[in-house]
């Protein structure tokens, strides 16, 4: 089932840049420093109108606009992408607002799609994917390995998972956690994708 995007992705983009609070984290440096925007357009070369779009939260900064307005306040750019407003995470993912993708993009033929579940949270120790399985036969599929581990709960259909050389057979309710750093495929076994929430951890120190 193909998602329904309701967001540019430039939209998305601003929406996940919004949580660093990066325009109030250059509005607290300028006052601290006592400089008006009208003198930090001159140190920086923006104008004083953009400085105060990027404050407000109305423009999303470039890396090379950080860059000039962090050298300014001799800070890092780690200033803006550091602490995040002391919160702890509480990340939302509306439906519609996911992006499908393919295991492999320049393959006509992938043995998977996945939309990622938790594309809004930084600093996470896991990843949580929606993936789609069409039906492919055996030979169709290619291996691939990651560090960590990997649980896959199947949510509809059958999905064949091979590991350690051997195929494994997976219904509806059915979930498997493995170590992920072994070489393994994924292969839907219904003539309808079958889907599956894959979650991946990565690997402990």
């Amino acid at each position: 089932m193909t998602s329904i995007i309701t967001e540019s992705g430039d939209e998305t983009i601003g929406r996940i840049l919004s949580a660093y609070d990066i325009g109030r984290k250059l509005k607290q440096l300028r006052l601290r420093k006592k400089i008006a925007l009208v003198d930090l357009g001159k140190h920086t070369g923006l104008s004083a109108s953009m400085l105060s779009q990027l404050e407000n939260g109305k423009l999303v900064p470039t890396l090379a606009t950080l860059a000039r307005i962090s050298m300014v306040f001799d800070v890092g750019l780690e200033h803006f992408f550091g602490e995040r407003r002391g919160k702890k995470i509480f990340a939302v993912v509306r439906a519609g607002e996911r992006i499908r993708f393919t295991d492999r993009a320049d393959s006509p033929t992938p043995s998977y799609f996945f939309e990622c579940l938790a594309f809004a949270a930084q600093g996470k120790g896991l990843q949580a994917y929606l993936a789609e399985f069409p039906l492919r036969a055996e030979d169709e599929v290619q291996e691939h390995v990651h560090e960590g581990a990997e649980l896959v709960f199947i949510l509809e259909g059958t999905v064949g998972i091979r590991f350690e050389g051997e195929e494994h057979t997976f219904h509806t309710g059915d979930s498997v956690y493995f170590d992920s750093s072994e070489p393994h495929t994924y292969r839907g076994m219904t003539e309808a994708p079958s889907r599956a929430i894959v979650v991946t951890t990565p690997p402990r120190l």
